[in-house]
């Protein structure tokens, strides 16, 4: 394939574009809020992120890179077909669940991340160890679409792969440095509207190819493969709704997400975002479905790619950028590929600002630097949005199985993250300890049921097992279902048991050792003084609380549960006298 200097310098100016809107994005804003809140402006926005700009971004993050070429993929592959595409329906049900029943609770009680309520009720520790299924989520699924960016872009200009994952990663790295959400949210205006563009103008050159059949007609009748809708065969059907499952309730718990409901105005600006993006996410997956349609009404050997046909060469993943390459004309190609960019970077830049943002407030600033000045807060995003963009960027040139690290930890985060989402906003009672036995039956019942994109074979067979041609062990009963329906019943039993045993006295108060019971005021529980005197509680949804001496009270968390201890507990007024 020759080199295509016209494809370069398309991606070149398409690339200094988003870099000069997230660069102007970040100049507009760089004076919006005080000298005290600068990190909360960069996580949140200032929360004044209207309508427009606030549904754009949210869309923008869910399609990305991975999710229009996997529609496309799941469409093509034959014995899948539309079926199987459940990522636009899924996704658009878990933004649709989480307006209507997350969003409010979260901004209303004015959080700064989704690991807050977390901290608040189960202490610090607890958040740590959801910290770490978060990030993975969030640094694999970065490093995935960096991957398939990089992929992507070698098969249409044919330049070497490191070289543009390594641009892409430094470009989406840069604006997310410099302007924070600011600069996320206004770029990602930008790629949407290049992912809808070019998608759509792509779409009718490549149906009019003539070594194309009518999509209509391979919907429903075998031509060159099986028909593009596919089916669920009556021994998938359990694997089939534990996928989607997975999609819609293991959607919800995302820092990315909450990010974008936090950053809003209000708690029903954050359910219409929620709304917004949820139609938008099932209009940008039309075009996708269409191109992985058109792949398989293809007759491949009237195309230069030749034969065999891509899924013959093992090249389905890459159908998309096949099509626009094959069935496009150059120009158009070229422009369609900008959209694909544009889908990665759009994904990609909201995952490493949402590893920063958790990083930086819940593990070093409320976990170890809980007097840390505001501009040493700032500091710590820059460095950890390099950090974790450098990270990502390694994992998509070295590892060989990023998607299967990145399927395995969007499981942990439907297994682990959910349930606890669940008690700690709607189950009243729950503490520590319900956690930390639901996290770890969670966890083991996920790793021993295996995950073939690794090789890791099952310990616990369930019924309707079975193994491929590659000797890999292939579950198909619901497990990760199971294991989060075990995740959030043992949180809420072993949760009401410890309450019991340590209010009714048959365990010593001495035994509390997580202080989440007898202890429950305790500076490790809460530490709520800390809090206050940080200036990271707002009780503007609450009804009046007496300051304190001195205290003041402007911006974080506003649980009525957890202010109720400020005026009983004996420890906190030591702390607050301190």
């Amino acid at each position: 394939m020759a080199f295509h200097v016209e494809g370069l310098v398309a991606i070149v100016v398409f690339y200094l574009a988003i870099l000069a809107v997230g660069i102007w994005a970040a100049w507009k804003t760089k004076n919006t809020g005080s000298e005290g809140d600068r990190s909360e402006a960069i996580i949140v926005g200032g929360r004044d992120i209207g309508l427009l700009v606030g549904g754009f971004t949210m869309t923008a993050t869910w399609v990305g890179g991975g999710y229009i070429n996997g529609t496309a993929e799941a469409v093509y592959v034959p014995g899948y077909g539309l079926a199987w595409a459940q990522a636009p329906i899924g996704y658009s049900l878990s933004l649709i669940l989480g307006g209507l029943f997350f969003a409010k609770p979260m901004r209303s009680k004015g959080y700064v991340t989704m690991l807050d309520p977390f901290q608040q009720l189960y202490g610090k520790r607890m958040g740590g160890l959801l910290f770490i299924p978060a990030l993975m989520g969030e640094m694999f699924w970065a490093a995935a679409i960096f991957s398939a960016l990089g992929a992507t872009i070698s098969v249409i200009i044919d330049i070497n792969v490191n070289i543009s994952v390594i641009i892409s990663a430094l470009i989406a790295t840069m604006y997310t440095l410099v302007g924070g959400l600011y600069s996320v949210a206004y770029t990602d205006v930008v790629q949407l509207f290049c992912i809808f563009l070019g998608l759509w103008i792509s779409v009718p050159f490549a149906m009019s190819h003539p070594a194309v059949t009518d999509i209509g007609l391979t919907a429903v009748r075998p031509v060159y493969q099986a028909p593009w809708l596919g089916s669920i065969n009556s021994l998938d059907i359990y694997t089939w709704l534990d996928n989607f499952f997975l999609l819609t309730l293991g959607g919800i718990p995302w820092q990315a997400y909450f990010q974008r409901v936090l950053s809003s105005s209000s708690a029903t600006y954050a359910q219409v975002l929620s709304f917004l993006a949820a139609f938008g996410c099932i209009v940008m997956a039309i075009p996708a479905v269409l191109i992985g349609a058109i792949g398989a009404s293809t007759a491949w050997n009237q195309t230069d790619y030749g034969v065999p046909d891509p899924k013959s060469k093992k090249e389905a993943d890459m159908i998309l950028p096949i099509v626009l390459q094959y069935l496009c004309p150059v120009y158009i190609s070229f422009f369609g590929l900008g959209a694909v960019s544009a889908a990665v970077m759009s994904s990609a830049d909201s995952s490493i600002l949402s590893a920063s943002s958790m990083f930086a407030r819940n593990i070093y600033q409320l976990s170890f630097r809980q007097n840390a000045s505001d501009r040493e807060i700032v500091w710590v995003m820059r460095i950890t949005v390099l950090l974790f963009g450098a990270s990502a960027t390694a994992m998509a040139l070295l590892a060989s199985s990023v998607y299967g690290l990145w399927y395995l930890s969007s499981d942990l985060v439907y297994i682990i993250i959910f349930p606890q989402l669940l008690c700690v906003l709607f189950i009243k009672g729950t503490n520590t300890y319900g956690a930390i036995a639901g996290y770890l039956f969670g966890l083991v019942l996920r790793i021993t049921g295996g995950e073939p994109y690794l090789y890791l074979q099952p310990l616990i067979f369930y019924p309707g097992w079975y193994q491929d041609d590659n000797n890999l062990y292939i579950q198909r009963f619901p497990f990760k279902t199971l294991a989060m329906l075990t995740s959030f019943f043992t949180n809420v039993i072993v949760s009401y048991l410890a309450k019991y045993l340590f209010e009714s006295g048959t365990l010593p108060p001495k035994l509390d050792f997580l202080d989440a019971v007898v202890a429950r005021y305790s500076r490790e529980h809460m530490d709520k003084a800390t809090l206050v005197k940080s200036d990271n509680i707002v009780l503007n949804e609450l009804a009046p609380v007496n300051p304190r001496h001195s205290l003041t009270l402007s911006s974080t968390f506003t649980n009525k549960e957890a202010f109720n201890y400020v005026d009983s507990s004996p420890e906190l007024s030591n702390t607050e006298d301190n």
